[in-house]
């Protein structure tokens, strides 16, 4: 009907219940059964009925030329084929394994997303067409190919594969440019570089002494704890001399700009960037209830724990013990998730801006830093210590069902840290990673809860191929976004890292076929 579907009993003709309305959307068009299950066009996408009684949804162009479903039949080779008002669409169900969706990944970052080394996104695309876009810069390159050369890292760890090696040695070789670029040499990491003459616009982007290069400043926080991720899982992990001492220098030349300038970055114009903040009269300076306090501190630790355990330098350990036993770091970095909200308008209005809603960046940070924090814990005591946060934190997490989350709090421990919903991540990720624009606000099948600090929408998070693309630093239960097919985002950070991090951890089991 035009607002749900009824079921009869083919032996009685009577109605069985009442009028099924619990479905993505209710103007249905067709209905069909395409290889025993039951599928449903409307005005607003298909749906196919799953034996637990709930849909799966497939709408946006993402899966159809247009959401206006007029006709669905089966198709070849275990494919459905549905008619829209603007075409066919094929949606065909392959059967993999995740190593083989890994691989697909793979080709995917390879064929068209490192830029000089960098993990890339593709943008200025038309109608989600890759050959008509280009490789753009970032403000976050250093971010995302951190995390991308940590994927490449734990790869290594596990096959030791050549290609993978090779990928490593590209990626670290932009990141220590990163460091070498900018005329300061004092330590300080660029955002990014790019050829000269495409930034002059944007004021952040400096001349370098080459005049065929320019850097960009304003590097901030989150840049720097993803690249200490990546170089202390390249210390530990890749035990090729030039490669690791390369990552430890790296550490040390991070973490000596940081200590030299009182837990700064500090830019080009001799000022602390804007972001890169961790010295206790900023990072105390908020109240306890702001989450950026929590996290600095547990960033910096981390941080300091990974050079000293990779230095031996003296340095390191008395910084983090200094800010950890005179300016409460410790405290402040095990202070539980739900303590953790608004600030008053008595705490002024930079407290209140950060701390409006729950910032998903912020858990980014967070994991990128628990690598850190808990490997390499300077004692057994606060190793405990980090670990109950870690697990505060995951516990705050789980509605997200995000799988990098669940699959690095298995690093701490043994008991069920929701595998299961990792897996589930991974398998229902898209192989299409352009930025559709995708809505879910309208369904009818979702149940919407009140405006919360953590601004989750609904009860139950949708699967990851019904929701727009995003990087880890998003919030799962935004239901609308995308780019209108603009961009084509890297697998590189966004499903690699949170596999073979798995895979490194035993937590993801290698495949039958390659034992």
């Amino acid at each position: 009907t035009t607002d749900g579907y009824l079921v009869f009993d083919t032996k009685t003709g009577k109605q069985n219940g009442q009028i099924e309305r619990k479905m993505p959307w209710t103007e249905l068009t067709t209905i069909n059964e395409v290889d025993g299950r039951i599928w449903f066009g409307s005005t607003y996408g298909a749906m196919v009925l799953r034996d637990d009684g709930k849909f799966d949804y497939y709408a946006s162009r993402r899966w159809l030329p247009s959401d206006s479903v007029v006709h669905i039949s089966k198709g070849p080779d275990s494919s459905v084929l549905v008619l829209t008002n603007r075409g066919v669409g094929q949606i065909v169900f392959k059967e993999m394994t995740l190593h083989d969706k890994a691989m697909f990944y793979d080709r995917q970052v390879r064929e068209r997303h490192i830029r000089t080394g960098f993990n890339a996104t593709v943008g200025r695309m038309t109608n989600g067409d890759v050959t008509t876009g280009t490789l753009e810069n970032s403000d976050n390159d250093g971010l995302w190919t951190s995390m991308y050369l940590a994927a490449e890292t734990f790869r290594y760890a596990v096959t030791k594969s050549d290609e993978s090696l090779q990928n490593v040695r590209e990626s670290l070789d932009a990141m220590e440019r990163l460091y070498t670029i900018n005329p300061m040499k004092s330590g300080f990491p660029s955002r990014s570089f790019q050829r000269a003459g495409y930034n002059d616009h944007d004021k952040p982007w400096r001349p370098t002494e080459d005049p065929e290069w320019d850097w960009k400043s304003t590097t901030s926080s989150d840049e720097a704890i993803g690249h200490i991720f990546a170089f202390g899982a390249i210390a530990e992990l890749v035990e090729v001399p030039d490669l690791k001492n390369k990552a430890i220098e790296l550490i040390d030349t991070l973490m000596s700009h940081i200590i030299k300038n009182d837990f700064y970055l500090i830019d080009w114009n001799g000022e602390p960037t804007l972001w890169a903040r961790w010295n206790p009269e900023y990072v105390n300076g908020f109240p306890t209830s702001v989450g950026d306090r929590k996290l600095n501190s547990s960033n910096i630790v981390g941080m300091l724990q990974t050079a000293y355990h990779f230095t031996g330098k003296e340095k390191y350990k008395t910084a983090a013990f200094y800010l950890m036993d005179e300016h409460g770091y410790l405290e402040n970095l095990r202070r539980p998730m739900e303590e953790i909200g608004r600030a008053s308008e008595e705490d002024g209005d930079w407290a209140q801006m950060l701390s409006g809603t729950w910032n998903h960046s912020d858990d980014e940070m967070y994991y990128c830093g628990y690598w850190g924090l808990y490997r390499y814990a300077f004692n057994d005591t606060l190793k405990a210590i980090y670990r109950d946060a870690i697990i505060d934190h995951w516990e705050a997490e789980r509605p997200e069902k995000e799988g990098l989350w669940n699959i690095m709090t298995a690093m701490v421990t043994d008991d069920n840290v929701d595998l299961k919903e990792a897996i589930w991540y991974l398998q229902r990720y898209p192989l299409d990673l352009v930025t559709w624009t995708v809505k879910n606000s309208h369904r009818k099948d979702i149940e919407f809860i009140p405006e919360n600090f953590r601004t989750q929408t609904i009860t139950e998070v949708l699967p990851a191929d019904e929701l727009p693309i995003t990087r880890h630093n998003a919030n799962r239960f935004r239901l609308d976004g995308g780019r209108d097919g603009t961009q084509e985002y890297s697998a590189g950070d966004i499903w690699l890292l949170p596999y073979w991090i798995g895979r490194y951890l035993d937590v993801i089991s290698e495949p039958e076929c390659s034992k």
